[in-house]
């Protein structure tokens, strides 16, 4: 989120925030349509869906996967490539940039990750579920701030900043978790690879190479080469995302000058509506006008906005569609009762409250950091709860942890039915807590 104060920074972060509530509108009929299906007469359909099989490639050099695993393997590395601009734009000018600032959100992720984990483990440790303690580390960033959004304009904007910059260094440690605990077996020759096609994109990056296409084929080959090295293949996507510059190629200086010398260049022509048609200084003029916007925009927040929309309207929508849906098969609500769910449900849900509640509660205590300005402890709780709200990441870890099986059905129920209870609770307590906040402008 960009330096500063007011409507400028005030419009990024709103931007970001309405960008994603749109989605998780979106994302919910997909997990009910995806959950309904699932445990409909149809459900062989559904199922049968999921597993077909999709083959890309020419020959002998070819991925021939399910359409499901086409969408957890290859659309969710656009998603996680949101995410690395997300994470390298808030440590490079946002809230995570400075220490101090950074303090209170990191601590808060910190016990929000500490705290489920250690739940899940105490309900699954030395069982055929231990393998899972990952899955209720992660905070769904869409559904959170989807269900702050519902509170309306007595959110103070410090506290939709604090649970934005929580939930991001979340991501940031939900993606080392799936980097360093989720890969089975390294292939280092694709690896090397995978790095050496990375270079050659930051080599291109320092050298202004513009043209889309060198990109687009290095980005293929990256995350085919990551694919076949045995790392998550979204992993490619946070690594081509950290490349992206986050700042414009020019100065303030330079863009101001630039911007100048072309109105002074149309100024001087008697620019108007009928004469810009056939003057060649004028069309110059305004293409040099052009050139220096776009120079000025900076190219990590401008693939962030273009590619949000993309991700939240139609590839998490996917995403949920194919991995929400779990069958009950009968069991009802003893299915409740196994270690796996239960350890999932008290990670999201106490866990969380406790490891955000706890571990910013020290940090403000120690000296390292302060409440943001109209935030108090209640409130704090209540973003502690809505962090419960797993989903997209928890599924997405469960199907790392637990392939196909009882298990990650187990996992699905839980994530589900703690997410439901995170949010509602998450909610309460925020609804509660700002009872007698005024109403605000913007």
């Amino acid at each position: 989120m960009a330096r500063g104060s007011g409507p400028a920074k005030r419009s990024v972060i709103d931007w970001f925030i309405h960008s994603e509530v749109t989605g998780s509108i979106i994302l919910l009929v997909c997990t009910a349509t995806a959950l309904a299906w699932a445990n409909s007469p149809w459900a062989e359909v559904y199922f049968g869906l999921a597993h077909t099989k999709v083959t890309i490639g020419l020959g002998s050099h070819a991925f021939a996967l399910s359409l499901q695993h086409w969408i957890n393997d290859g659309l969710m590395t656009v998603f996680f490539f949101v995410v690395g601009l997300e994470i390298k734009r808030e440590l490079s000018v946002g809230h995570l940039a400075s220490a101090h600032r950074a303090a209170l959100p990191i601590a808060a992720a910190v016990g929000g990750m500490l705290a489920p984990a250690l739940i899940y483990a105490s309900q699954n440790w030395g069982g055929p579920g231990s393998r899972g303690w990952g899955v209720p580390m992660a905070t769904d960033i869409a559904f959170a701030l989807g269900i702050l959004a519902l509170l309306g304009s007595r959110v103070p904007m410090p506290l939709k900043v604090f649970l934005t910059a929580l939930a991001i260094a979340d991501d940031l440690g939900a993606v080392l978790v799936i980097a360093l605990f989720y890969t089975a077996q390294i292939r280092w020759a694709a690896l090397v690879l995978a790095v050496g096609l990375l270079v050659v994109v930051a080599l291109m990056i320092r050298r202004d190479v513009r043209q889309p296409i060198p990109y687009a084929v290095l980005f293929v080959g990256i995350w085919a080469s990551v694919f076949a090295s045995g790392v998550h293949a979204t992993v490619a996507g946070i690594l081509i995302a950290l490349l992206v510059p986050v700042r414009p190629r020019l100065t303030a200086v330079d863009f101001l000058e630039r911007v100048m010398s072309g109105l002074d260049a149309l100024r001087a022509s008697g620019f108007t509506r009928d004469s810009v048609v056939s003057n060649e200084t004028e069309l110059d003029a305004l293409a040099a006008l052009d050139d220096a916007a776009t120079e000025m925009r900076p190219p990590g927040l401008t693939m962030e906005r273009f590619l949000h929309p993309i991700q939240a309207l139609v590839i998490l929508p996917l995403f949920a569609f194919f991995n929400a849906g779990v069958s009950l098969g009968g069991r009802g609500w003893d299915a409740l009762a196994e270690p796996i769910t239960l350890g999932i449900i008290g990670g999201l849900v106490i866990g969380k409250l406790v490891g955000v509640f706890l571990l910013s509660w020290l940090t403000v205590r120690a000296g390292y950091a302060s409440l943001p300005d109209g935030v108090g402890w209640a409130q704090v709780a209540g973003i502690g709860l809505l962090a419960g709200v797993g989903f997209t990441m928890s599924l997405f870890v469960s199907e790392l942890a637990f392939g196909a099986g009882s298990q990650l059905d187990s996992a699905k129920l839980g994530i589900l039915v703690a997410s439901l209870a995170a949010g509602l609770t998450g909610y309460l307590v925020l609804r509660i807590a700002l009872a007698g906040a005024p109403a605000r402008s913007g």
